[in-house]
């Protein structure tokens, strides 16, 4: 049996979560897509276009707002959404290279 060193960077570890928390919902994969589909988009459209009530629109991109996921630009009344692909690369990286790790 091998026994392996890990270091784990906390810091790291929970921003990672808080990502991973973020995405791991359907609802919110399902408006992360919707806004990348349309580059930058405002709420009404988001939650008219995929049928949601507006509050829970509202919520869902709290959570993605505080996981940095996406960007918000004010438009007078409207606020714009769009995606960090910056946060995301990184967030997909980290997991690939966990599961490289692993796996070896």
């Amino acid at each position: 049996m091998r026994k392996t060193k890990i270091s784990i960077n906390h810091e790291r570890l929970l921003e990672s979560s808080e990502l991973l928390r973020a995405v791991a919902h359907p609802l919110r994969l399902r408006i992360l897509e919707f806004i990348d589909q349309n580059d930058t988009i405002n709420v009404n459209k988001i939650y008219n276009t995929l049928k949601l009530e507006q509050s829970i629109t509202s919520q869902h991109l709290r959570v993605l707002r505080l996981a940095d996921l996406v960007r918000t630009e004010r438009d007078g009344k409207f606020i714009h959404y769009s995606i960090n692909y910056d946060k995301l690369s990184t967030m997909v990286k980290a997991i690939r290279a966990f599961l490289e790790e692993t796996a070896e």
